[in-house]
């Protein structure tokens, strides 16, 4: 299997994103590189352990932009579901919500980082 064939499997929408990078396969693989780097970066479950809500809203916003323009499309969804939650004062559901996606994320980062 390749790596595109390897993030299908898990739920990427290779199709969308090609089409919003304009067919441009090697910016697009560069910047699902910089994926990794960013969920590293960015994260939100410290946010969530440490109560502040605000921080983690702001995390997960961030992260559900990177994942939607790449069209990462399982994390997009729970990020965007996050967002929702926190926003609508629910961080019980937002942080079942995140604890659910966090495995899915790691296979994503790892089957990017298994390419680069």
């Amino acid at each position: 299997m390749s790596k595109i064939d390897d993030l299908k499997a898990l739920g990427v929408d290779i199709e969308e994103a090609l089409d919003r990078f304009m067919g441009n396969g090697a910016l697009y693989e560069k910047m699902l590189n910089k994926l990794t780097t960013a969920v590293k970066d960015v994260q939100v479950l410290p946010c969530f352990e440490a109560g502040d809500y605000k921080a983690a809203l702001e995390n997960a916003h961030a992260l559900k932009g990177v994942t939607g323009n790449l069209s990462v499309t399982p994390l997009y969804k729970g990020y965007t579901e996050i967002v929702d939650e926190l926003r609508a004062d629910n961080p019980e559901k937002a942080r079942k919500i995140l604890d659910d996606i966090l495995p899915v994320q790691e296979k994503i980062i790892a089957c990017i980082e298994k390419y680069q």
